[in-house]
């Protein structure tokens, strides 16, 4: 079997912070293939964006510092390399859709303008061939009007369409590898779903391997083929996002997906309550030495507090770090 496109081992990245060091990311491992989408999901502050800006080479340092582990695209080494090697690979190879286009696009040049920097950059093509590839992906992306939509400022375009100018600005390459972290947010539901369609239609055109971040199951269900799971820094289950939605081994997961609302099919009111899952993130600066969700969890076992558990299979490619899955597996 080939190696994967994309392949993060091991990666642990710290941050040193006035109340102590915080781990952020704990032993990270996860791969995705060519024309694969990627799932990773959880709560705000579980390291979904952290995982994105390391394997982006954007980890602020100081206060933040990748302290061991490996990512290699298509085996090249991209921990430890220099800025200007990795300002070769952004934009290039690696595209990153990033939450807030209104904060990501510069507010002072056209939209047109930014996409083709980014062609001029990285192809050294002419300022009017960059122009014609921009005018083209605002047509990919389905923007009306598109030749004149290159002219328009970021401010004068709604929330959906600075959105889909931030696609085209990490598509204008053609990527081999595109995060989208949070690509839908603070966006309609419509429009949310319309993202997402676009995605998936450009995956399929073009092959690219994507790693979808968010904290929307419906999403995961819906695009992705392998998810993986986290909390606190860390990946508590991964595998076959059919698998994994169907049959999840961690009470974290399951948690995450009973607090995904159902509509009813029968006529009136749904009566039935809306889970969730009761406490908070631990801070990082101080998880303990067992289960980051163990206070949290209501399945807990002695052990979970003293003894942090590991990814093992739990079913056919499916990992999952929770003891009392394995002690379910060993009855």
């Amino acid at each position: 079997m080939s190696d994967p496109l994309l392949a993060v081992s091991d990666l642990v990245v710290d941050f040193k912070t006035r109340a102590g060091n915080a781990r952020v990311l704990d032993h990270i491992s996860l791969s995705v293939n060519e024309g694969e989408i990627l799932g990773i999901v959880g709560e705000s502050g579980c390291g979904k964006s952290m995982t994105a800006l390391s394997i982006m080479g954007l980890i602020p340092d100081p206060p933040g510092k990748i302290t061991s582990g490996s990512i290699k695209l298509s085996g090249q080494e991209l921990v430890g390399m220099g800025v200007d090697d990795l300002c070769k690979i952004r934009g290039k190879d690696i595209g990153m859709i990033f939450q807030e286009p209104m904060t990501s696009l510069n507010p002072v040049f056209t939209v047109g303008e930014q996409i083709a920097e980014s062609v001029r950059l990285h192809e050294g093509a002419s300022a009017k061939a960059a122009h014609a590839r921009a005018v083209d992906m605002l047509e990919a992306v389905e923007i009306p009007e598109a030749a004149t939509r290159a002219n328009a400022y970021p401010y004068q375009l709604s929330g959906g369409m600075r959105q889909r100018v931030m696609i085209a600005m990490a598509l204008a390459c053609r990527p081999r590898v595109l995060i989208a972290d949070e690509p839908t947010t603070a966006l309609d539901t419509s429009v949310q779903a319309q993202i997402f369609d676009l995605l998936q239609n450009l995956q399929d055109e073009m092959g690219t391997a994507i790693i979808m971040i968010t904290h929307d199951m419906g999403a995961i269900a819906e695009l992705a083929d392998n998810v993986a799971v986290m909390y606190a820094g860390s990946i508590v289950e991964m595998g076959k996002v059919d698998n994994v939605l169907s049959h999840p081994d961690h009470t974290y997961t399951k948690g995450l997906i009973a607090c995904v609302p159902h509509l009813s099919s029968s006529p009136g009111p749904v009566r039935e309550r809306l889970m969730e899952i009761e406490g908070v993130v631990p801070a990082l600066t101080d998880l303990g030495k067992g289960c980051a969700f163990a206070p949290r969890c209501n399945a807990v076992l002695p052990r979970c507090s003293s003894d942090k558990p590991e990814l093992i299979a739990t079913q056919e490619n499916h990992l999952a770090a929770c003891w009392a899955a394995e002690a379910e597996m060993a009855e």
